[in-house]
């Protein structure tokens, strides 16, 4: 290969290197460091599972009145409601009534599918989502594609453990938000994928 050409090669990896770290650093400079709109009530409640923080923020919006209803979505089978408040640490008594679980989704796109034929079957027309921060934008994509018509509240929570200032210092956070940058990108340029059948499995208070 000629020199020239070796140069142009060199020049065009170097400009892929930087894209790609631009766009990186771009979107950890997107992720939220707070919740943009705490006072909005909508329809419903939708909290994506990953852990318990998420659960119980999306438990005290339901008590607060923030939403009519609340949707669990990407719940393991055989969890129930009561189990999920016990995690969460909350009274059984005073939200269990308007709580639901999805059992459907196993990813980000299956809790967007999921939930919009939730929405579609309680005739909703706005939502609360309630995730990670690292986890919003991704989120976002994949609701705003399932439910063009509904509109979303993003509802960040922040785990202790993900350190957004300086996050390319930490390793754990580095590599987290590289991962969701490339899962990011996938669901970017991903055709759309049409409402199927995936649904909530049933209401809590219709659980034996």
């Amino acid at each position: 290969m000629k020199r020239r050409q070796v140069a142009w090669v060199a020049l065009a990896l170097a400009g892929c290197v930087a894209l790609y770290f631009s766009g990186l650093a771009w979107f950890a400079q997107t992720i939220p460091r707070a919740v943009a709109d705490e006072a909005q009530a909508t329809d419903a409640i939708v909290v994506l599972t990953g852990g318990p923080l998420r659960l119980r923020e999306g438990l005290r919006l339901l008590a607060e009145g923030r939403g009519r209803k609340l949707l669990v979505s990407g719940v393991y089978r055989g969890v129930d409601v009561q189990e999920l408040l016990r995690v969460a640490r909350q009274e059984p008594e005073s939200v269990e009534c308007c709580v639901e679980l999805g059992y459907a989704a196993d990813s980000t796109l299956g809790n967007a599918l999921e939930t919009a034929a939730w929405m579609e079957r309680e005739k909703f027309a706005s939502l609360r989502l309630v995730t990670a921060n690292y986890h919003m934008r991704r989120s976002l994509l994949e609701f705003h594609r399932a439910m063009p018509g509904t509109a979303i509240v993003a509802h960040p929570v922040f785990p202790d453990t993900f350190r957004i200032d300086a996050w390319w210092r930490w390793p754990g956070t580095y590599a987290l938000v590289q991962a969701e940058y490339h899962k990011y990108l996938v669901a970017l340029v991903r055709p759309y994928a049409p409402i199927n059948s995936a649904e909530p499995s049933g209401a809590s208070g219709d659980l034996p």
